[in-house]
């Protein structure tokens, strides 16, 4: 029988890293906000949601950063490619370490700055 605390702190880590792909639909800085709120919630009670928020919040911090500087670049044309590219690089990791923690795995995240340790 699976344990069900377990399982609720799983769904939360995987909430935590799902939850950055609010960015995409539109709503400014939700790729920042939706995991910072729910480690910010949770971080205390849940050490695998502490753990796995952390990561989620560098890679997004790390993304942004990356985005901001891709365009800029778009001004000279190269920024445009490497923005699809990172946009579509930060979904397949978001959902690889969905997938990662749902599995019972842990999963760092690479070409991440560890901003929060």
């Amino acid at each position: 029988m699976i344990d069900k605390t377990k399982s609720n702190e799983r769904t939360w880590a995987i909430f935590a890293h799902l939850s950055a792909l609010l960015g995409l639909i539109g709503i400014p800085f939700a790729n920042l906000l939706a995991p910072f709120v729910i480690w910010l919630i949770k971080k205390k009670d849940m050490p695998l949601v502490d753990t796995n928020g952390k990561e989620a919040l560098n890679l997004q911090i790390s993304m942004t950063i990356y985005c901001l500087v891709a365009g800029v670049l778009c001004l000279i044309v190269i920024g445009i490619p490497i923005l699809i590219s990172l946009v579509i690089t930060n979904v397949i990791l978001v959902i690889i370490a969905s997938v990662k923690i749902s599995n019972g795995e842990s999963y760092q995240y690479p070409l991440t700055i560890r901003f929060i340790k």
